[in-house]
């Protein structure tokens, strides 16, 4: 709840209109700058939320009319922004990494340090894409003698940092072994809020009821899964259906590659009509046992869950972040925003691809940093 409280408390704020600001007034001489500025403004507002619709909403309902505004596609406008808010559950702190990390027992800190190499590869594919795509259709959005002077560059930073500050000491407390998760995430909500009154003067009531009641409901929310899977997951395993299915598995000749492509459209597939959520404490007790017979690192699987239900989260019949921003931009049809979308997810399927090739993507910094897996877990 602590870490829904500090999504809350900076999605209840003007932060995310300032972070793409920034982001905006740094690179907008690359082509396809204000899209490029809003991808990185979602991932850097994934890594203060943790959650995918708040990163969509937050950057989207700014990003998207001032896009558009400039002249821009309206279907890369919104269709970057449906990709961009996708981070939010891949980035650290991720809400998606402590769900799975609860469900399958696996370290939540080694979790967030593998989601950081495959969010800056994701990132750096849709801001690749964008770039491209924007060079290839000879779009530009300011004048070529149009500049902003370093004043106003740096102007757009101090509102900004100590939020980052506040997700950087976040991480250092989890990973050097100073705090807990919820520790660490307790004094970050608390810092969050603080900030959030100091620098944006959220003083009224009004304000504080919003971060409360956004905190209040997402947290029960995501408590009543976390309560109904863990029956479900007793279940299945007094049931010996998790066992059974995981002998099966181990006694058939089946390459473990090809186990892996079932596994991903299983999950594209579940990804599709159901929340993440909903998905990883559901499936995580049948699928634990399955991939690490199969040999695979159930660290590394995390990230290939969550990039799989990130591709859910745009895609029809009940992708959220599809309906988020059709709220932000009513008059785009829903098809263009699905066709502007289309190519971000060629981008997820390619990082899948690449993490199945190099899987040392998301291994190796928490190796790294705490030791072999087995000593992690």
């Amino acid at each position: 709840p602590m870490f829904i409280m500090m999504g809350a408390a900076i999605g209840s704020s003007p932060a995310g209109r300032d972070l793409y600001v920034a982001l905006d007034r740094w690179l907008y001489r690359v082509p396809g700058g204000l899209v490029v500025s809003n991808l990185g403004a979602c991932a850097l507002f994934a890594a203060l939320t943790g959650s995918s619709p708040a990163t969509c909403a937050a950057i989207g309902k700014m990003g998207i009319p001032e896009m558009r505004k400039r002249g821009y596609p309206a279907e890369i406008a919104t269709g970057s922004i449906c990709a961009g808010g996708t981070l939010g559950i891949l980035i650290p702190p991720s809400i998606t990494f402590i769900l799975y990390g609860i469900a399958t027992e696996t370290s939540i800190g080694r979790l967030f340090l593998a989601g950081v190499m495959p969010g800056f590869l994701l990132t750096g594919l849709f801001m690749a894409w964008t770039i491209f795509y924007i060079w290839w259709k000879g779009f530009r959005a300011y004048a070529p003698e149009f500049r902003y002077s370093w004043t106003e560059k740096l102007s757009s930073i101090p509102k900004v940092a100590p939020f980052l500050a506040i997700v950087a000491g976040v991480m250092v407390v989890l990973y050097g072994g100073i705090a807990t998760p919820s520790e660490a995430a307790g004094v970050g909500a608390a810092l969050c809020v603080v900030l959030a009154i100091t620098i944006y003067r959220m003083w009224s009531p009004k304000d504080w009821w919003r971060i409360l009641r956004e905190t209040t409901r997402e947290s029960v929310m995501i408590l009543m899964i976390i309560g109904t899977a863990v029956l479900f997951g007793y279940m299945l395993s007094s049931l010996y259906i998790t066992q059974t299915l995981a002998q099966a598995i181990a006694e058939a000749d089946v390459n473990r590659w090809v186990l892996m492509a079932m596994i991903n459209v299983f999950l594209l597939v579940a990804g599709c009509f159901i929340p993440p959520a909903g998905v990883i404490l559901m499936t995580s007790p049948i699928l634990l046992p399955i991939i690490t017979q199969a040999g695979f690192d159930p660290v590394w699987f995390g990230v290939i869950v969550t990039i799989n239900l990130e591709i859910g989260l745009i895609t029809p019949p009940v992708g959220l972040n599809l309906f988020v921003v059709n709220a932000i931009a009513p008059d785009v049809p829903t098809r263009t925003v699905l066709l502007g979308s289309i190519p971000y997810v060629g981008a997820m399927v390619l990082a899948l691809l690449i993490l199945c090739t190099f899987p040392e993507i998301a291994t190796w910094l928490p190796d790294t940093l705490m030791g072999p897996a087995t000593a992690g877990r």
